[in-house]
């Protein structure tokens, strides 16, 4: 059972129940109709003598029930006239109905009681039941009260067969009909479900494909829809990006180590042979000694920069997220940067008072620094640097402003690119990841940057956060 597809299972479950309702449905017609006919028959009775007690008027003059209908049946009652409606005489749903007069005199209609043989005590408007030649016959009685027809009754007879053979051919469409109808809903349920299923096989397959091809960047197409299912394919979509999106970070990743480790990989094997190769100096072997300090030093940076940008871009660090002041945290930062003075810039700071973020303090700080930093390093010779902080409506602005050499504008475009570098001959110690890393801790804030240069000018980093408390 547990190997079988799930459409089967579904078939069969569907099919079951089926069977049950069917079962059911057969033991109600079965064990519950005779009595639901027998109470049918009994209020059939009673109506259509209630009905017929109308039917039978008495006149004093012949030419009265003449005059009103020349069809219906007229008998001498005493010192007049009866006139029994003729429709009253013929068998109304297998019910018969017979008047008599208070002494059981048979006057009019019809008694479906073999011999007639069998007389009951009149009992007015109930019924009473007896049984001839084992058929159980049903029987009412209404006494006759209008004018001229006191002492008359009007007797309704029923048997309790009545509708039986309507009932047999019930029977007999139910044992033909349900059965079908049991086959051709279990064909139509494993279709359905075959049909509502095959989302579910669509995305087996591709996750399937995806799995053996190592293509992350397929993706499960079901068409157009908002079911489940395709809540599912969507989700499913989801996952693979951001599968492709971690895999892409990782060989990136490896990628740029690679490419940015050579070179002081490169520096300190070739110091290491230049000093092994034969008896140096102790200036030589100090010179040396420095580089690949030096270049030890640049990779530690530079592997920790890496680190962090990939902890930030792929979320895998906790940051703690609290309301910070930003406006002691731009003016402090700004405060301790200004002492650089590098090339004869300044640094100046304008902020509004009391704006907060929510945020972390840390990212926040390393953010304006690296703004300010790379402000620096391509600023012009006794250049400035302002830091600007204020409110934009609802938003938080923060801006870095310099006079330097300016980005173009395809470099524009790259700029925050991990490791890329505009011009390489003044990047110092920098190993490009600045700017990208300002662009991960925007984005982890929710807020948004833009960057407005031009060559031989300066730039303006201009951040925007929409989370002031």
């Amino acid at each position: 059972m547990k190997s079988l597809p799930i459409r089967i299972k579904i078939t069969m479950w569907f099919t079951a129940a089926i069977l049950v309702v069917i079962f059911f449905t057969y033991f109600i017609v079965f064990h519950v109709h005779h009595q639901i006919i027998q109470k049918t028959i009994r209020d059939n009775l009673i109506e259509t003598v209630e009905h017929n007690v109308d039917e039978v008027e008495y006149y004093t003059n012949i030419e009265q029930p003449v005059a009103s209908n020349e069809t219906d049946y007229i008998r001498i009652y005493q010192n007049g006239y009866l006139e029994i409606d003729d429709d009253f005489l013929d068998q109304v749903n297998e019910v018969y109905t017979t008047l008599y007069n208070a002494d059981m005199d048979f006057i009019y209609g019809e008694n479906p009681i073999p011999g007639q043989s069998v007389e009951v005590d009149f009992a007015d408007a109930k019924v009473q039941q007896v049984r001839v030649n084992g058929v159980l016959y049903y029987i009412f009685d209404r006494k006759l009260t209008a004018e001229g027809l006191k002492g008359l009754w009007l007797r309704g007879i029923v048997s309790e067969h009545q509708g039986a053979d309507h009932m047999s051919d019930v029977i007999r469409l139910s044992l033909f009909f349900l059965p079908i109808l049991a086959v051709f809903s279990a064909a139509g349920g494993y279709l359905l479900t075959k049909k509502m299923l095959s989302p579910i096989q669509a995305i087996s397959g591709s996750a399937s494909q995806i799995g053996s091809g190592n293509d992350l960047g397929r993706r499960i197409d079901l068409g157009p829809g908002e079911d489940e299912l395709h809540q599912l394919a969507e989700t499913f979509n989801e996952m693979f990006r951001r599968l492709e999106q971690s895999f892409e970070a990782e060989r990136q990743f490896t990628s740029d180590v690679s490419h940015e480790l050579r070179t002081p990989v490169s520096v300190i094997l070739a110091q290491c042979e230049f000093s092994l190769e034969e008896q140096r100096s102790s200036e030589e072997y100090e010179l040396a000694l420095q580089t690949i300090k030096r270049q030890g030093r640049k990779m530690s940076r530079m592997i920790c920069d890496m680190l962090d940008f990939t902890r930030l871009e792929m979320r895998t660090d906790s940051y703690v997220c609290e309301q910070v002041d930003m406006t002691e945290l731009v003016e402090s930062v700004c405060s301790d940067m200004a002492l650089i003075q590098e090339n004869g810039i300044t640094l100046r700071c304008e902020t509004e008072n009391g704006i907060c973020l929510h945020g972390n303090r840390e990212l926040m700080t390393r953010l304006l620094t690296n703004l300010i930093g790379n402000a620096y390093r391509y600023g012009k010779e006794n250049g400035h640097i302002l830091v600007c902080l204020k409110r934009n409506g609802k938003e938080i602005e923060l801006s870095v402003t310099d006079n330097g050499i300016g980005i173009s504008k395809e470099d524009q475009t790259k700029i925050f690119r991990r490791f890329y570098q505009a011009d390489s001959s003044r990047s110092g110690n920098g190993a490009g990841l600045g700017l990208s890393m300002v662009e991960q801790i925007t984005k982890f804030h929710g807020g948004s940057i833009r960057l407005e240069s031009e060559p031989g000018k300066g730039s303006v980093f201009i951040l925007t956060f929409s989370d002031i408390l």
